[in-house]
């Protein structure tokens, strides 16, 4: 949601669509989404979202980052990720802005 929260995408290079995950800052909420997580398993059933694609976690706080539940879930992301992330690689950081006017918020 590029609209309504700061989006914040990691992947393999500057291509939107390669992204594996992205974490998106809204007002009152964090989420990690898993860009290519509809077929990722989930025995915990921590994974949202119905898109044949998509599928996300709300964070309560920084720390469910670290749970093992979705510690196994990135690591998957990341194993199964096309195209593959390179830990070698130099990074870079991208700064874009998607729109000029954002969307009406929801009422409170």
């Amino acid at each position: 949601d590029n609209y309504n929260a700061l989006a914040i995408g990691f992947g393999p290079s500057e291509r939107a669509g390669e992204a594996v995950f992205s974490i998106a800052l809204y007002p009152r909420w964090v989420t990690l989404f898993f860009l290519q997580g509809a077929g990722l398993p989930d025995p915990k059933h921590l994974l949202k979202g119905s898109g044949k694609i998509v599928r996300h976690i709300v964070l309560a706080s920084a720390a469910d980052l670290d749970s093992p539940a979705a510690q196994g879930l990135m690591a998957t992301a990341l194993k199964r990720a096309e195209p593959a992330i390179d830990p070698h690689a130099p990074g870079s950081l991208v700064i874009r802005s998607v729109s000029a006017k954002q969307r009406p918020r929801r009422p409170a």
